[in-house]
């Protein structure tokens, strides 16, 4: 081979040694220059948000009905009065602007009424909640009376004696405020003897909680006791006690007697002792009727022109429970007497 052509051939294979050189180093330069591929992002899983809760707001005097104490109503049945969720919006609307009771001073009173009722497709004794409502610019009474069948005589105590009293009810939307500073208009009547205490209590002092009847004297009208000519007689005759009624002006005290003999309600050879029992009860009746009589003359003549006015604009509403899906219908029991002292309410609602 000559010389020039192994030259040649030499210098074609350093062409190629700096050309693979070259592109050697410009593949090893755009290697570390080029950004490594982006792992791929996993998607996220949302979790499922739970539905949003919305809660009614308190309404302002949602509690006002169980606030008032039910006077009368047996301490084993106050759980099943709460038994049901009654709704008293009517009473509550009373109070609003261009309501019944709107600006008044009102003075409340609980008490119960067990009716038959129909509820869930059949009918059921329930024990249903009623709230009176006396309109009047100062305490209806500052006593309770206590009565029944059972017990021989009435009584007229003082509400503290029973550990109730008239306080101020305030509603909700105020209860951070200081009581004495408000100007309350609306007051019930409240007991603050405590349940777990009941235990240690005499039968006597418990059953009276049950006999109570909130008291009311209304001195420009005659009582209806006063206008009574009837006496409730409860002989205590050996077999069993004789229960019954004597009216002195309409009944003949020798024949009736001898209708309790002739159907065995009392014993022949106790027709004189029951006699005398009689004529006693009768005659306590007429001294009572005479000194309430005496005692209304005393109080008007003292009373004053303001304090008559009052009495003669007082005004009794009696609220019954509205009917709700989730509660007995009582739209067909509601009665306007409220008490043999208060008599019937103006008005039912």
């Amino acid at each position: 081979m000559r010389k020039g052509a192994k030259r040649k051939a030499a210098s074609h294979e350093q062409e190629e040694k700096q050309v693979k050189a070259s592109s050697s180093s410009q593949e090893n330069l755009n290697n570390n220059n080029r950004k490594p591929a982006p792992k791929a992002k996993l998607a996220k899983t949302s979790k499922p948000q739970p539905e949003p809760e919305y809660f009614e707001d308190k309404r302002n005097l949602e509690d006002l009905w169980k606030a008032a104490f039910p006077v009368g109503t047996e301490w084993d049945q106050l759980d099943s009065v709460y038994q049901f969720n009654w709704n008293f919006s009517n009473l509550e609307d009373a109070f609003e602007e261009g309501g019944k009771l709107y600006g008044k001073k009102v003075y409340l009173f609980g008490c119960t009424e067990p009716q038959l009722v129909p509820y869930k497709g059949e009918n059921k004794v329930i024990c249903i909640p009623v709230i009176v409502a006396v309109e009047s610019p100062f305490p209806p009474s500052d006593k309770i009376g206590i009565n029944s069948v059972q017990r021989e005589a009435e009584e007229i105590v003082p509400m503290k004696q029973m550990k109730m009293d008239w306080v101020p009810y305030i509603p909700l939307e105020k209860r951070d405020s200081q009581v004495d500073r408000l100007k309350s208009q609306i007051f019930i009547l409240s007991c603050t003897q405590r349940r777990v205490a009941l235990k240690q209590m005499k039968i006597d002092r418990l059953k009276k909680y049950e006999y109570c009847l909130p008291y009311f004297y209304q001195p420009l009208k005659e009582d209806e006791l006063e206008q009574s000519t009837e006496v409730q007689i409860i002989f205590p005759a050996e077999q069993k006690p004789v229960f019954c009624e004597f009216d002195w002006e309409l009944d003949e005290l020798d024949e009736f007697t001898d209708k309790l003999i002739e159907a065995d309600e009392l014993d022949k050879d106790q027709k004189d002792a029951f006699k005398d029992f009689v004529k006693e009860k009768v005659r306590e009746a007429k001294k009572a009727n005479r000194q309430a009589r005496e005692a209304r003359r005393k109080a008007l003549e003292e009373m004053s022109e303001e304090t008559k006015a009052a009495f003669q604009n007082m005004r009794f509403y009696k609220f019954y429970p509205v009917h709700t899906p989730d509660t007995p219908d009582v739209s067909n029991v509601k009665a306007p007497f409220i008490n043999r002292y208060y008599g019937k309410a103006h008005e039912i609602l």
